[in-house]
């Protein structure tokens, strides 16, 4: 089947565009593009490449060998030299058996190393016939000399089939039932918890991305970057969250239609905790909510309907889109090359009073549309119900859409929705694994609802935590039976995200690598796992996940401020695993920061607290822990910022604010520092004195000196390490 894939992916994106990166780009938002097609499965090696690679040769009165290869398992066919090899100079004693020399290559300034013979003359280099057999017999043989990665799918549900083909390919070893000694990789079906008490390996959950992509959270994160970025974040529809809105929303719908009576907004409901399409329904006025204000009411969120989708045989579609974040420190965003559009099943008209219950004609879901008669099953990847992405790109090129501006602009959604629910994440990340303890490190496949208006621009329905990776689905054999039959669309997307998911998180893969957000929003270098070529991957098609982030880091970089707000709040949280800031905690930053004046006096801080916090506490009965979570703190911090700078608009001010606080703390832990540094050399001038025959000094001589510098050390290097190790947390 990979063969197939890198055939099929050569074909249908022959004539689409892939994004590329642009320095210094005017417009930040706009990712520059270039040609997404798939990479050959041929790989060409300049003459750079092979500068360090050695040539072994045969001792002398043995045939030589016809097919010579780099020691890498590269062909020295795949090379484009000019001349040829040029001979040992005369005079030189070659004489000696398998002594090393250099090969040198004719107008390219490069060399190969080798061996020559007895004779002086150097080994004959025959070009290779079968390069890409060759190439996958060489990695076989290095394959069989290293460990294979051991994958734990007890817990992986139903991903279950995928996840074997995959392992198959990658020629890992599976273990369906858990094993007791520790796995290199966990793969679970729902969130982080599914299996407890794993200490090392890498898991294919975070830590509270279940909680945080559900529909009210992710909205009240896209709604704070809207208020400090309104045209970057314009993709995510208007949204209300219900209960604790339905006035507000009541009021704002109200006050439109008096402005306009023509005007009648079509609004979409979605429970909060809903899946699969469960429980959406259309409406056009508040009055027809089946949700009201109560405290027993079920919480969901109400956005603005998309009027004008963009269709496709008269059919509403929309896009799944596969995105892999490998880490969150740094922060590294893959997306799939390759997706899934999912069609109605009814034709698709403006919605009315009529039709809004027609959900096959309005809701794209595919557990809705599956039950729907008019639902088509194809093995063809252009055709059906649920088709490739990149079979409705193929029409869209051929009807002279720019697929590259349309992927770019996919891409800066994608890049954009995770820079919102990275905060939150790591939060939970620093609860379940707090610095010094034992845990894994994580990755994740987002499944991510893309809707194209008839303009082109993309459109975001809602980011999906556990994105349904079967490769099968149901198919009636007789009335009231069913059975699970094969579905080549899903498989061929499927298969290959898992697949080269597995590849990148490789355990045997660590280079350094990319960068880490410092605390005033520009990146440091650090170590961490990248993207290089496994040892077996001769026999498998290219990638399918193409890096965004850090690639695209120049251009989104400055919308991570809510980012650094979190980076305080962690910051002051105190408690290792806790998620809540207390009373205390908060004055302690006030204080830390300098922020409290005449103006603004501890007693209106406290008030803050109080007010900021009991709200919040409203918004989330469920809550468990007492104090500030990280949302209030953003909402506290804006309001300190817009105290502190009033005459700057909210995105200056939050940056303003920023800055000031961080330029507090650098400057603090300077202080500490050269204060530590201080008291240890103090430390280790007394135990000096300690030692017969160097002084004779009484008062240095005495223990107590001693005993407050060694307990004054010992504080401030208590002090410090929390903070040096939470500054430092690695994914």
């Amino acid at each position: 089947m990979s063969d197939n894939y890198v055939k099929v992916q050569l074909e249908q994106m022959k004539s689409l565009g892939e994004p590329g990166e642009k320095e210094g780009a005017d417009n930040e938002e706009q990712v520059p593009a270039s040609s997404p097609s798939a990479d050959p499965p041929s790989i060409t090696i300049s003459t750079s490449d092979v500068s360090n690679a050695s040539i072994t040769s045969k001792q002398r009165g043995k045939s030589r060998r016809k097919d010579d290869k780099i020691s890498s398992g590269k062909s020295i066919s795949d090379l484009s030299l000019q001349g040829s090899v040029v001979s040992a100079p005369a005079g030189k004693n070659l004489n000696r058996q398998s002594q090393e020399r250099t090969l040198q290559l004719k107008g390219s300034g490069k060399s190969l190393q080798g061996k020559s013979e007895n004779n002086g003359n150097y080994v004959t280099i025959h070009p290779s016939k079968n390069n890409q057999e060759e190439r996958r017999e060489e990695a076989m043989k290095l394959s069989k000399k290293r460990r294979p990665v051991t994958v734990d799918t007890a817990k992986a549900k139903t991903s279950l089939e995928a996840m074997k083909i995959s392992i198959k390919q990658l020629k890992w070893k599976e273990f369906p039932l858990g094993r007791r000694a520790p796995c290199d990789i966990y793969w679970h079906g729902v969130s982080f918890h599914d299996n407890e008490n794993i200490v090392s390996g890498q898991v294919n959950k975070f830590p509270g991305m279940l909680e945080m992509l559900r529909k009210i959270n992710l909205s009240r994160a896209m709604r704070t970057m809207q208020e400090l970025f309104p045209d970057e974040y314009d993709f995510y529809p208007r949204s209300w969250i219900l209960p604790e809105e339905y006035q507000q929303f009541s009021t704002q719908i109200r006050m439109v239609k008096e402005k306009d009576a023509t005007l009648n907004p079509t609004f979409i409901v979605k429970p909060d905790g809903g899946s699969q399409g469960d429980g959406i329904y259309l409406i056009r006025d508040p009055s027809e909510l089946r949700v009201m204000a109560g405290s027993q009411a079920k919480q969901s969120v109400v956005q603005e309907y998309i009027h004008k989708p963009l269709l496709i045989d008269k059919l509403k579609f929309d896009i799944r889109l596969y995105v892999l974040i490998k880490s969150l420190e740094p922060l590294e965003i893959y997306i799939a090359k390759e997706g899934l559009t999912r069609f109605c099943t009814e034709p698709y008209q403006e919605p009315s009073q009529k039709n809004l219950t027609h959900v096959f004609m309005h809701l794209t879901n595919y557990s809705l549309n599956v039950h729907s008669g008019n639902f088509v099953h194809s093995d063809s990847q252009n055709t059906g119900s649920k088709r490739t992405l990149s079979s409705v790109l193929y029409r869209l090129a051929a009807k002279g859409v720019d697929i590259k501006r349309v992927w770019s602009d996919i891409i800066a959604l994608v890049i954009k929705t995770v820079i919102a629910v990275v905060p939150e994440l790591k939060v939970y990340y620093q609860a379940e694994i707090p610095p010094g303890k034992p845990g894994p490190t994580c990755f994740q496949i987002l499944g991510f609802d893309i809707l194209m208006m008839k303009n082109l621009k993309p459109v975001l329905l809602e980011v999906n935590s556990n994105p349904s990776m079967r490769i099968e689905h149901e198919q009636e054999i007789s009335p009231g039976v069913f059975e699970y039959v094969p579905s080549p669309v899903d498989e061929e997307v499927k298969v290959g995200v898992i697949r080269d998911t597995l590849r990148l998180m490789d355990p045997s893969l660590k280079k350094p690598a990319v960068s880490q957000l410092r605390a005033g929003g520009t990146e440091i270098p650090m170590e961490t796992e990248t993207p290089a070529k496994s040892l077996d991957d001769g026999a498998l098609p290219s990638l399918c996940l193409k890096q965004v982030y850090p690639k695209y880091t120049k251009q989104f970089n400055y919308l991570r401020l809510v980012e650094r707000t979190a980076a305080l709040f962690i910051r002051f949280l105190g408690v290792k695993g806790n998620m809540r800031l207390g009373p205390t905690a908060f004055r302690t930053f006030i204080r830390t920061c300098k922020l409290s004046n005449s103006n603004f006096t501890m007693a209106s801080v406290d008030i803050l607290y109080i007010d900021i916090t009991r709200r919040w506490s409203g918004a989330a009965p469920d809550s468990r822990e007492a104090g500030m979570g990280l949302q209030a703190f953003v909402e506290a911090f804006f309001h300190l910022a817009g105290r502190r700078f009033k005459s700057l608009p909210l995105r200056e001010q939050v940056l303003s604010l920023l800055e000031l606080c961080e330029a507090q703390l650098d400057s603090q832990s300077s202080v500490e520092d050269r204060r530590s540094v201080s008291c240890s050399r103090a430390l280790s001038r007394a135990v000096k004195t300690q030692t017969p025959g160097l002084t004779s000094n009484p008062q240095l001589s005495s223990p107590a000196p001693l005993r407050r510098a060694a307990s004054q050390d010992n504080r401030l290097q208590q002090k410090l390490k929390p903070r040096s190790l939470r500054a430092n947390v690695e994914n």
